[in-house]
């Protein structure tokens, strides 16, 4: 990978937010996180020179992704040829793509070292579907380690929040792995972390768009008590009295089953 990085004269774009793995038995224990991909359809984001691409094609996946770096696309290009091509590339930003639409209406997996600066957002889209179980079977992202403990972290705790709960609610989110930071090429400041989310049964009667905003409102003021924070929700406030959720809480206190719960009280 090193050499044929260096042929080819590429080197990771800051402004992309871009950090190569090249250790190949790293990355095939990345790949292998989903579980068995013979035969199955992966998407991934950003693969730059194609480290986890060759781990995710070596075993067995057939490869669908999204990259925006022109540098990279003749690499990938002879990549998909060496692979019989089952590896295709679109070349474009991820922001922009439907990956459903992409994958045919296919199930699929996505797998992705993603770029630190699209992230979360990405991260946050796929949570978000209305139709549930949505069309990924699993997520496998590399997240700085920070971000990544948030994802999972129990109420109460330091790292609890928005990310928290849209993870929690409907699926099951644990860190399959914790990545040094010596292992990438240039090495972040930062230690990091792959997490793996699969769905799960969806409560009933719950709006996820309404889960999203009450979320975005409770968390984006911590410091301030539920009754500031969602008072810009039409119904949330008399909503917490009735369900006996004291106002005057914070939402760093409200566990993902009371966030649920309110969602639903007032989807009614």
């Amino acid at each position: 990978m090193r050499e044929t990085v260096k042929a080819h004269g590429l080197s990771a774009s800051k402004a992309l937010g871009q950090n190569f793995l090249f250790d190949e038995q790293l990355l095939d224990r990345i790949a292998a996180i989903p579980g068995d991909l013979d035969g199955a359809t992966v998407f991934e984001v950003g693969p730059g020179p194609g480290g986890l691409t060759r781990a995710l094609l070596r075993a067995g996946a057939r490869v669908i992704a999204v990259e925006r770096d022109d540098r990279c696309l003749p690499l990938l290009a002879e990549l998909s040829q060496a692979f019989d091509g089952r590896l295709t590339v679109v070349a474009g930003d991820a922001m922009a793509v439907d990956v459903d639409a992409l994958t045919g209406g296919a199930p699929y997996h996505i797998v992705a070292n993603l770029p630190y600066n699209v992230g979360t957002a990405l991260f946050t889209r796929w949570l978000e579907p209305r139709a549930w179980p949505p069309q990924w079977r699993s997520l496998t992202l590399m997240f700085q380690l920070e971000v990544a403990e948030r994802i999972v972290a129990p109420v109460g705790s330091n790292a609890y929040g928005r990310l928290s709960v849209l993870a929690q609610w409907r699926s099951s989110a644990r860190i399959a792995m914790k990545v040094h930071r010596s292992a990438f090429t240039p090495p972040p400041k930062v230690m990091s972390a792959i997490v793996q989310i699969l769905p799960t049964a969806q409560p009933e009667g719950v709006d996820p768009a309404l889960l999203s905003r009450l979320t975005e409102k409770g968390f984006g003021q911590r410091r301030k008590m539920l009754r500031q924070s969602l008072k810009s929700v039409e119904g949330a406030v008399p909503a917490l009295e009735a369900l006996g959720i004291d106002p005057t809480r914070r939402a760093e206190t409200v566990s993902v089953g009371e966030w649920v719960e309110l969602a639903r009280a007032l989807a009614r």
